[in-house]
């Protein structure tokens, strides 16, 4: 991959929406992971006005100090860079309060998690809608277009996304290309919506060089009898995501009323 063309071509692509939409900046969401951290160094290049939001829910102190850590560095780099802390944990848990329940803790816990994000989400739109920006979306092409890995309507819920032609591993070439810290770098993915340590991968079941190497198998045409063993495990798992999340990456069915019926 040619790197730092990739970086040029996506920075131009972010300056020329935003002139076209006639927006002065960007509002990106900043987790302490690479996804984030490398699309609020993309905007921040743009010379536009880019605002780094922390939003906190029960968040492990190591995600919040890497998040902290890049908004400080990408401040002292470019001087349109902006940040704003909200911390959600006491609307989460009110949420919380007032909500029905369910006698399933699988199905509570992971409607919980998506609530974190979805919670994200708002915050994120309300400060683009008092300044006038654009909300940039953090996700890469495995998750966006591979497994389904984000939240609809939660961190999938934004208005342009300068990564999602890109895959994890060529997301980590551009993160140390823009001078990401090391922190970031070498932290193992996770989401942070389960308030505890698990990370992508113990979620998945898979890494996400083997999700790569499944996307591109898939799109090769193979199938599962061309496999064995931890190939054929990897393939599975990549396939019922991607088959499972497909809601998440086809557009919103529209029941189309026949002619004769209007």
């Amino acid at each position: 991959m040619h790197t730092e063309k990739v970086i040029d071509h996506i920075v131009n692509w972010l300056k020329d929406y935003a002139t076209k939409a006639n927006i002065k900046g960007f509002v990106v969401g900043v987790s302490g992971g690479i996804d984030s951290a490398v699309t609020s160094s993309l905007c921040a290049k743009t010379g536009l006005n880019t605002i780094c939001v922390e939003m906190p829910i029960h968040q492990a102190p190591s995600q919040v100090t890497r998040a902290q850590e890049h908004i400080a560095q990408l401040k002292k780099r470019f001087s349109n860079v902006s940040d704003e802390r909200i911390d959600l944990t006491s609307v989460f848990e009110e949420f919380k309060t007032v909500a029905p329940s369910t006698d399933s803790k699988a199905k509570l816990d992971l409607s919980l998690a998506n609530t974190r994000a979805r919670l994200r989400m708002t915050a994120l739109y309300y400060l683009a809608g008092t300044q006038g920006y654009l909300v940039a979306g953090t996700g890469n092409k495995v998750e966006d277009f591979g497994v389904g890995f984000y939240t609809k309507y939660g961190d999938g819920g934004v208005d342009l996304s300068p990564i999602a032609d890109l895959l994890k591993s060529e997301v980590y070439e551009l993160g140390k290309a823009l001078l990401v810290q090391e922190s970031i770098l070498i932290a193992a993915p996770t989401d942070g919506l389960f308030g505890d340590s698990r990370s992508d991968e113990d979620q998945i079941g898979a890494s996400y060089d083997e999700l790569e190497w499944a996307m591109k198998m898939k799109d090769q045409g193979k199938n599962l009898d061309d496999f064995t063993g931890r190939e054929k495990e990897v393939f599975h798992i990549y396939n019922r995501l991607n088959t499972v999340n497909q809601h998440k990456m086809i557009p919103i069915p529209v029941c189309k009323i026949p002619v004769n019926l209007l």
